[in-house]
């Protein structure tokens, strides 16, 4: 199991501590540092069963400078968008975990931490 998180972000520490408590086996991976690329994000939301703008964190000030808000939402941008969360990292939501069987999920609560561990991650 791998998990995406932005050490400064709560919801990730949280996350971090939930997976510790539960003694389950993980990597961390710090995306601001080691930025995704295309495919790899391709990749991850194909296990989320997301879209991009799915996973796309609007209210970053970056996202106002590209004017996200204002990109279609559809099979023909969806490239565009790709590019922009490899681009700008900053803009991936998170913590995102990569479970053992193949799934993954933005783990913002609790019960997500816990629906990612009992997809495999016990260590």
């Amino acid at each position: 199991m791998e998990i995406w998180i932005n050490p400064a972000c709560s919801k990730c520490r949280s996350a971090l501590g939930l997976l510790d408590a539960e003694g389950a086996a993980y990597t961390v991976r710090r995306y601001l540092e080691d930025v995704p690329s295309a495919d790899e994000i391709r990749a991850v939301l194909d296990r989320l069963r997301l879209e991009p703008w799915d996973i796309t964190r609007t209210q970053e000030p970056v996202a106002r400078e590209l004017g996200l808000k204002e990109w279609p939402r559809d099979a023909g941008a969806r490239d565009r968008w790709i590019a922009a969360l490899s681009e700008h990292p900053k803009l991936i939501q998170r913590p995102i975990i990569t479970a053992d069987d193949g799934t993954a999920l933005v783990a913002r609560s609790e019960e997500a931490v816990r629906e990612a561990i009992s997809h495999g991650g016990k260590g």
